[in-house]
């Protein structure tokens, strides 16, 4: 049964009343709105098709952002990464509208202003983050009335193919470290030379850092193929000095996995050790057995920061020898470019089927798109 209420001199609300159904209640600017919508409810309670807007309608995108946070985000892998598009839809003018209210030509607007200035992949992750949000308040939330307004917007077609190497001084027999490499003339002394290949950008990036264990996270990316996430989480009690072994308990595809270390690896973790054996020991936290304390976010801060300082004390290099700095040297390098790096660097030693248990892809197909050998090594190969 609907029954109407004026309020005011120019509303007037309506309530329908069914028994087993939430009251309804709306408020119109005519009479008879609000008795056309009345009739409407009532006929779709009658068809046993009714479903209540109300959870919906009383529900801001910021209150069901900050509830997505807590039930689902909490229990994700990268849970930091997704708190940070969280935070960018938080901060936008939808975030204080009704989820309801809320269309796809709004979603397409802010679409479109943010590719103006981020990469697509960028804008997409955002974008399917905030349409688990919609699809999770209308299955599991009670917000069944509730459309997706994602579904109807168009989706930027990221470029996820990425060939970028760390660029390096190849000359045989040239000192590296204090150690003389292989000359060149079979198929062995060739992988070592690639792995023996000094870093040279990665030493400028090095070198430029003013963190203090950057230096250690960048040479073990390179020489382990671990993804930030594993490298920052790594603890003391997971790691095997003796068998050369690094143990991943969780990793993003959400399995363990055992990390190979190599002789430049174990180097670096016995400095790092005797470093943390050398300090106070009296204040010991719960989280201390962690090898880095350091948030993932923080390691890519420190590292653009590094990279951009090196590139320009290379270009104040080139300067003051008359040079013409290399548009290529130094930038465009991102951390996860030394997964790809050091994929490539593996993929001369190991064959594919092992390879994938190092790098923890379940996918050899996405495991070629961390691959990029160089054409000039291939050649070598051919004789």
């Amino acid at each position: 049964m609907a029954n109407f209420r004026k309020r005011g001199e120019l509303q007037w609300q309506a309530r329908v009343r069914r028994k087993g159904y939430p009251d309804q209640v709306k408020t119109f600017n005519s009479r008879v709105e609000a008795e056309e919508w009345a009739r409407a409810i009532e006929h779709q309670i009658d068809r046993g098709a009714f479903v209540s807007r109300a959870e919906a309608e009383a529900t801001s995108l910021y209150e069901a952002l900050e509830r997505y946070e807590r039930e689902v985000t909490a229990h994700k892998n990268g849970v930091e990464a997704e708190k940070s598009v969280l935070r960018i839809w938080k901060g936008t003018d939808l975030a204080l509208r009704s989820m309801p209210v809320i269309r796809s030509v709004d979603i397409a607007k802010l679409r479109d202003e943010w590719l103006k200035t981020l990469k697509p992949a960028t804008v997409l992750r955002r974008l399917q983050v905030l349409s688990h949000v919609f699809n999770i308040a209308r299955k599991e939330w009670g917000m069944e009335s509730l459309s997706n307004p994602l579904e109807l917007v168009r989706k930027p077609q990221p470029n996820n193919a990425r060939i970028r190497r760390i660029a390096t001084v190849e000359r045989a027999g040239v000192v590296a470290n204090g150690e003389a490499l292989p000359e060149p003339g079979n198929d062995a002394a060739e992988r070592d030379s690639t792995r023996e290949t000094p870093d040279d950008e990665l030493e400028r990036v090095i070198t430029a850092t003013g963190s203090s264990i950057l230096p250690a996270i960048v040479r073990l990316a390179v020489e382990t193929a671990m993804r930030r996430g594993e490298i920052v989480s790594l603890r003391w009690e997971h790691i095997d000095l003796n068998d050369r072994v690094a143990h991943l308990p969780k990793t993003k595809n959400g399995e363990s996995r055992d990390v190979p270390l190599s002789s430049k690896a174990v180097a670096v973790l016995k400095v790092l050790m005797s470093k943390d054996e050398n300090q106070d020991k009296h204040n010991i936290e719960e989280d201390d057995s962690r090898v880095f304390k350091i948030r993932s976010d923080a390691v890519t801060r420190a590292f653009e920061r590094a990279v951009e300082r090196a590139r320009r004390l290379y270009e104040d290099e080139c300067k003051e020898t008359g040079a013409r700095p290399s548009p290529k040297y130094l930038t465009d390098l991102r951390f996860h470019d030394l997964r790809h790096e050091a994929t490539s660097r593996l993929a001369a030693i190991f064959p594919m089927h092992e390879l994938t248990k190092i790098t923890g892809h379940k996918d050899p197909r996405m495991l070629m798109r961390y691959y990029h050998p160089r054409a000039k090594d291939l050649a070598k190969r051919l004789g």
